[in-house]
């Protein structure tokens, strides 16, 4: 077995301790409805019932990009003029329509009521409607709740909200119950099924994933249950489960060859895996991923990138393209910053990094055209205008929708950002 080679030491040190400032002012950003873009595709028999507005429902089949011939797991209950004027009953109407969609849809095993920001959805008490309709419709159907408005999330906090609001229906583990490992967010069916054999090679034998697959697939929580962030955005979740009793693992995120390594690195120690065994387990495939960062090197090292807040992935991502990819970071940018979830990532990033926490987007664009950076990471709202002004730019929300954890998808990953550089490229030539 060959060695594998070390990375650069975490920094250090008060004065090696990246800048964190925080910019309070305009924003832009996406609700937290957009989560279920991608939570719909992972729970199979989930199904999300935005109450809300038309700009909803245009936001999620936007976002989406659904076609006409699919029937996809998520709608919007849409408020008509008479909801608003008060003529109708609210809870009778959003009884009504539950009742037609759990008739003409029988798969659904797990129903979420969604709220979004209109102020007479705000008023509506949606916990107590998932409540009273849990009661007519079990045991066949579960029905949760929670907030995707943009008054209370932002654009990665639905997932945070949703998965928060899964919590405290997880069965209690068992009292004699062995040491068990759950990896929490929302992971593409391949990359959960990449990580469950390095588990499984690295001798943990009890992992399950939050979110699962399947709504009958819950898994059990208490204090033999150690579980992993796979994303950086789940504050809400991670307190709900150590109020369960769980414990945090913190570790650096599985993005790029680094991050997956120190995540895995964490897991094993905490399960009592030896050097030997984690060193033989992850060899083949830390390789392959190291290969594959070294196609796309060359377009990216010495470039520099501003980040603009949208995820909360940002530090993760500037910590893989500074550390695995020579990138120079100018500015990172993310809309709220856990601390202690963060603290891993945080010493390995760059001496001197500024980090911004909040927004104030007129301030913040003026820093990135003072600073003309070869790639800019933003939102949609601020791609476009970028372009238009001569900047590469590269959108965040592909992030979310695209497979990046883990060793297999680490040159995935290095590519989402080579491709807006050659694309300029060729453009030019």
């Amino acid at each position: 077995m060959n060695a594998l080679s070390p990375f650069p030491a975490p920094l250090g040190g008060a004065c090696d301790a990246p800048v964190i400032r925080q910019e309070r002012g305009q924003r832009e950003v996406f609700c937290g409805l957009t989560g279920i873009v991608w939570l719909h595709r992972k729970i199979q028999d989930a199904f999300f019932l935005v109450v809300g507005s038309r700009t909803c429902a245009h936001l999620l089949q936007s976002a989406a990009g659904v076609m006409i011939f699919a029937e996809p797991r998520f709608a919007t209950a849409i408020l008509e003029d008479r909801d608003l004027a008060g003529v109708a009953d609210i809870d009778d109407e959003l009884d009504a329509v539950v009742d037609r969609l759990l008739t003409r849809r029988p798969e659904i095993k797990l129903l979420f009521l969604v709220g979004s920001c209109p102020s007479e959805v705000i008023k509506i008490d949606l916990s107590r409607a998932a409540a009273r309709q849990s009661r007519i419709h079990a045991p066949r159907v579960r029905i949760l709740s929670y907030s995707g408005s943009g008054v209370e999330t932002t654009f990665t906090q639905g997932e945070d909200a949703c998965l928060a609001a899964l919590v405290p229906t997880l069965p209690e583990e068992a009292p004699n119950a062995p040491p068990s490992l759950l990896v929490v967010g929302a992971l593409a069916d391949v990359v959960e099924d990449q990580f469950a054999r390095l588990f499984d090679a690295l001798g943990i034998a009890s992992v399950r994933f939050l979110p699962m697959r399947r709504a009958a697939n819950l898994p059990s929580v208490g204090p033999n249950t150690s579980f992993l962030l796979a994303q950086p955005f789940l504050a809400d979740t991670a307190r709900a489960l150590e109020e369960r009793g769980a414990r945090h693992i913190e570790a650096p995120f599985p993005l790029g060859v680094e991050g997956a390594t120190l995540w895995l690195q964490a897991a094993a120690r905490a399960f009592g895996v030896s050097e030997a065994r984690f060193h033989a387990a992850i060899e083949a495939p830390r390789v392959r991923a190291a290969q594959a960062l070294t196609h796309y090197r060359e377009a990216l090292a010495g470039k520099r990138i501003f980040l603009f807040p949208d995820s909360q992935l940002e530090p993760v991502l500037a910590r893989f393209l500074s550390r695995e990819m020579g990138m120079r970071i100018i500015e990172i940018g993310t809309p709220y910053l856990h601390r202690r979830h963060m603290a891993s990532e945080l010493s390995l990033l760059p001496p001197d990094t500024p980090i911004v926490e909040g927004q104030h987007v007129d301030r913040q664009l003026d820093r990135c055209r003072a600073a003309k950076p070869d790639l800019v990471l933003c939102g949609l709202g601020l791609a476009n205008p970028l372009e238009a002004e001569g900047f590469t730019t590269k959108w965040s929300i592909e992030l979310l929708f695209s497979p990046i954890q883990g060793f297999d998808q680490a040159g995935d990953l290095a590519e989402l950002f080579a491709r807006p550089l050659r694309r300029r490229v060729r453009l030019e030539a």
